[in-house]
């Protein structure tokens, strides 16, 4: 195994790392996506204690807030094909981060909404508003500001978790460099550049939601 720093080949390699970070990107995206609308799902149905609902997402969010992502993501990826439900590592890493922070966004959002000042509501009945009106012209456009900071940390998060995901065959940024690794037997430029890579767009985006949490408040 080679030790050292060869700029040539770190440069070398970067083409293929970048292609590793875009799958990193996607996945960070899409499952960003779905763990913000099921979030508000879950939190909905649970601030409007649903009947049967309720119970169910309560117990599911606690359940699934309490195990890994790594043991969720080989359940959806190894396991639901025994059942006939076959799905590409790309697939079932989304729905695994997706469903692992909708859980924890729930809670966000579940803030945001107790937020929202009583009198809100109390306006809102008083007007003989219908329910999703109440949801969506009063309370919602209240709630979701305050918590974007919040939900932006999040992102942060699932960005650096994408990595787990290598488990159920992911190809993004981080098993590139070991699969370089694996061929050229030279670990140091592969993953430093991985990490510089998880660097420059991390940090930036940390910037980003602090100066979002001083414009909006923190929940």
């Amino acid at each position: 195994m080679t030790v050292g720093w060869d700029w040539a080949y770190a440069i070398e390699i970067l083409p293929a790392l970048w292609q590793g970070l875009q799958v990193t990107l996607l996945a960070t995206a899409l499952g960003s996506l779905l763990a913000f609308a099921l979030g508000l799902v879950f939190a909905v149905i649970r601030r409007s204690r649903v009947p049967v609902l309720d119970p169910i997402v309560r117990g599911f969010v606690e359940l699934w807030r309490s195990t890994p992502l790594l043991v969720q993501a080989y359940l959806i990826y190894a396991v639901l094909p025994g059942v006939g439900i076959t799905l590409s590592s790309l697939t079932a890493g989304v729905i695994a981060l997706g469903l692992h922070y909708a859980c924890y966004t729930s809670e966000v959002y579940r803030a945001g909404i107790d937020a929202v000042p009583r009198g809100q509501w109390e306006a809102a009945s008083a007007l003989s508003l219908p329910r999703h009106r109440v949801w969506l012209g009063v309370v919602l456009p209240q709630a979701v500001p305050r918590v974007l900071p919040a939900l932006g940390n999040y992102v942060i998060s699932m960005f650096k978790e994408v990595p787990l995901l290598l488990a159920i065959g992911l190809v993004e940024v981080i098993t590139v460099a070991n699969q370089i690794t694996a061929q050229t037997f030279r670990p140091v430029e592969p993953l430093t550049m991985a990490g510089i890579l998880f660097l420059l767009i991390s940090y930036p985006a940390s910037v980003l939601v602090r100066r979002l949490e001083r414009r909006v408040g923190v929940i």
